[in-house]
């Protein structure tokens, strides 16, 4: 089989893993005429988008797609008829040497099926990395899929190469990961992100004791770890899911988790649902995520529905703000920023210009563009200078309709 045929394969195996945005690095180049690559902004294959907008391209490839598991959501498990293929090391770095030197991409996205053994298969991955740094001086960005049961030797050494190692998790309850892949281990997963929060954590002091001791720190995953799960393939909530996520920041200092939409695949396990969620869930999964990472908002105040589900017609803070209208109407001259935070329509970025603003004037109503706050949005919940809500307003099942997406006619679909 030739690399192009091995490529087609295995970059279409690799689309299911969501996990591989390249944020949160350290910066590197080769201006100095020293390796090859860089770290920065480009564009490319894999479209990724880190938290403050850039668009990130990388290579983003399984080693093989061959795998001795049968996790039954995966369209690469162990009994699935799909076309099998398997790069080489070799062939992996010279697709990302060629590839990088051509502007396609910046960066290497690399996971794999398991062959043989947890060990073998990370060695393999390992070695991808390995050659990139020390033979070529690649520079660019690498996140590894990291095998929960592979040697604690061939983590830390895949740390020493890698920007950022993710662990997926794939399901919010052990027991759906016992039904759906019973070769995996909850515990094993965990274990190994423990054991890569200590490493982050000792190379994260290591670095605070760089200019004192004078000695230069090891470097492990500057980029940190991350994980994934698997939405609608079983019957787990929103809220279970959130949950899981919160315990997963609070006990590893995980950089992200991932939410990926179940997609049927072909001759699938009759214990997996016939029909794919609404992606719209997803992408409320992901703005929930960042309501608790960055908006001071717990599990239990963005999912108050008795079935622990998120509405999809409204976003969580949007849906937050209707069930408290006593929070509100909200003077954004005198709010603290945990309450602007809490405002719809304010992002974190426009309540620190606000904060900075009204230091030296009164916000008004012309203000709030040049603040880039959606006036529509945010005006029934504030009070500026120039402007307040009706009484009325808040307290009004038409604000709810206000905010709905409003109903379109259905197609016929040619």
């Amino acid at each position: 089989m030739d690399v192009q045929r091995k490529l087609e394969i295995l970059a279409d195996a690799a689309k299911y893993d969501a996990s591989c945005a390249s944020s949160g690095t350290e910066q590197r180049d080769s201006r100095d005429g020293k390796g090859l690559g860089s770290t920065a902004p480009g564009m490319g294959i894999c479209h990724s988008y880190a938290p403050d907008g850039r668009c990130i391209s990388l290579l983003k490839i399984l080693l093989t797609n061959a795998c001795n598991y049968d996790c039954l959501y995966c369209v690469n498990r162990a009994s699935s008829n799909v076309p099998r293929a398997r790069f080489t090391v070799d062939e992996v770095v010279q697709l990302t040497l060629d590839f990088y030197r051509r502007n396609y991409i910046e960066g290497l996205f690399l996971s794999s099926g398991i062959i043989r053994s947890a060990d073998y298969t990370m060695e393999q991955v390992v070695s991808v990395a390995r050659t990139l740094r020390e033979r070529h001086h690649f520079r660019g960005y690498i996140h590894l899929k990291t095998i929960p049961e592979a040697d604690d030797a061939l983590i830390a050494e895949a740390g020493k190469y890698a920007d950022r190692l993710s662990i997926n998790i794939e399901m919010p309850e052990e027991a759906s990961l016992a039904k759906f892949a019973p070769e995996k281990d909850v515990r094993a997963i965990r274990r190994t992100m423990g054991r890569l929060r200590l490493k982050l954590d000792e190379a994260k002091q290591a670095r605070k004791d760089e200019v004192r001791l004078k000695v230069k720190a090891p470097r492990f995953a500057p980029a940190g770890q991350s994980t994934q799960m698997i939405v609608g393939a079983d019957p787990a909530s929103d809220q279970t899911i959130l949950n899981m996520s919160a315990n997963l920041y609070g006990s590893y200092n995980l950089k992200r988790v991932y939410y990926s939409a179940f997609s049927p695949i072909p001759d699938a396990s009759r214990a997996l649902p016939l029909r794919a969620p609404p992606l719209m869930r997803e992408h409320r999964l992901y703005q929930a995520d960042w309501l608790m990472r960055f908006y001071g908002f717990d599990v239990g105040e963005i999912v108050e529905d008795t079935q622990g589900m998120l509405p999809l017609d409204i976003d969580p803070k949007l849906a937050w703000a209707l069930r408290h209208p006593d929070h509100f109407p909200l003077d954004v001259n005198r709010a603290s920023r945990e309450e602007l935070l809490r405002v719809p329509g304010f992002g974190a970025k426009a309540v620190d210009r606000i904060i900075a603003a009204r230091r030296v004037t009164s916000i008004r109503m012309s203000d709030l563009a040049r603040l880039h706050v959606p006036r529509n949005k945010a005006l029934p919940f504030i009070v500026l200078s120039d402007h307040r809500p009706p009484p009325h307003l808040l307290d009004s099942t038409r604000l709810v309709e206000r905010f709905r997406p409003k109903a379109t006619q259905l197609g016929f679909g040619f």
